[in-house]
């Protein structure tokens, strides 16, 4: 049998019925070791980050939060893996996979840097490596993508810190086969989930009624807003723009009776963010919605930031950092002025 057909058929199959779940090791979350695993890693009592068949689409790394009294492997935010060639965006949760023929991209871990990813299975996931970063104890893996449509091969390496539990660093790279990409956004998609609607600049505050005052469209995504890197607050070479609720307890919400459980904010609210070097061309973008994704009911209050990403010309290497942490934004260095 060809290898093609091998793949294939290794991806057509159904998750096992029972996935271990993640161990503790040395102050890590990572993979129980088999090949019957949930690929979750994580910094004890900090953010995970998970990949399918765990709940959700896929194609999407989880955000994994369990700190803000969110229950295990109920998802804070997703993570797409959108790159831009041939002046075309490729979207991994909605492109049709051509590995088997299923909804949302492949995705697949492993422990080194591969120029042409061989898929496997994601439920016998990398097990990680550790190092230090000065003082810190890290660990490392890779999520390799199936091939877009545009060409684009990206590869996503993500690194894990116990220094810094409330964030996971995310550097891309391009495979072997490759085309060119403009750019390869990482896009948080989830906002409406905690109904974020304040996002924090260098010195103002953009709300969904300040950018979109006559968006009243209950079907559709309110169109893409950027801002340029001048907006950003900007320290030592790095800049970081976050988002947070404007509700204090957003769990305490009135929902109404069509809106499915899995859209329903549990536990506390935290300050997210993207932090990245500030190079030419950096902008800060988002979108809104006033339903939940999938149509499934009105969002408590009005229009909320949907997606929620940094964009930059790609050079391989180049690395987004996502946080969630409970501090307010204050603590990051941002203000409201």
């Amino acid at each position: 049998m060809f290898l093609p057909a091998l793949i294939s058929l290794l991806l057509l199959t159904k998750p096992p019925e029972r996935l271990a779940p993640p161990v503790e090791k040395d102050g890590f979350i990572v993979p129980a070791p088999g090949d019957a695993s949930e690929p979750v890693w994580g910094v004890k009592d900090g953010i995970s980050v998970g990949l399918w068949p765990t709940g959700g689409p896929r194609g999407l790394l989880r955000i994994y939060a369990p700190y803000l009294g969110q229950r295990r492997l109920r998802t804070l935010n997703f993570i797409a893996v959108e790159p831009v060639a041939g002046g075309k965006r490729g979207y991994s949760e909605l492109e049709h996979s051509d590995l088997d023929d299923a909804d949302g991209k492949a995705m697949w871990t492993g422990d080194e840097m591969a120029d042409a990813p061989e898929p496997r299975a994601p439920w016998q996931p990398a097990a990680g490596k550790r190092f230090r970063i000065g003082q810190a104890n890290a660990l490392t893996f890779y999520v390799f993508v199936e091939a877009f449509k545009n060409g684009a091969h990206p590869v996503v390496q993500v690194t894990l810190r116990d220094d810094r539990p409330y964030e996971v660093s995310l550097k891309v790279f391009a495979a072997k086969d490759s085309a060119p990409m403009k750019s390869c956004i990482l896009t948080a998609t989830m906002g409406n989930y905690q109904r974020l609607r304040k996002l924090w600049l260098k010195d103002e505050i953009q709300t969904p009624s300040k950018v979109w005052p006559d968006y009243k469209d209950e079907w559709k995504f309110a169109p893409f807003r950027d801002w340029p890197l001048d907006k950003m607050q900007v320290t030592a070479g790095e800049a970081i723009v976050a988002a947070t609720s404007s509700e204090e307890d957003p769990a305490s919400a009135g929902y109404a009776e069509d809106v499915p459980k899995g859209w329903r904010f549990e536990g506390k609210p935290a300050t997210q963010y993207w932090r990245a070097a500030a190079v030419k061309g950096l902008v800060v973008r988002v979108n809104a919605r006033r339903i939940y994704w999938g149509d499934k009911g009105a969002i408590p209050g009005g229009p909320a930031f949907e997606n929620f990403e940094l964009v930059a010309p790609f050079s391989a290497g180049q690395e987004f950092v996502f946080g969630a942490t409970p501090d307010p934004p204050e603590k990051l260095g941002l203000k409201a002025r």
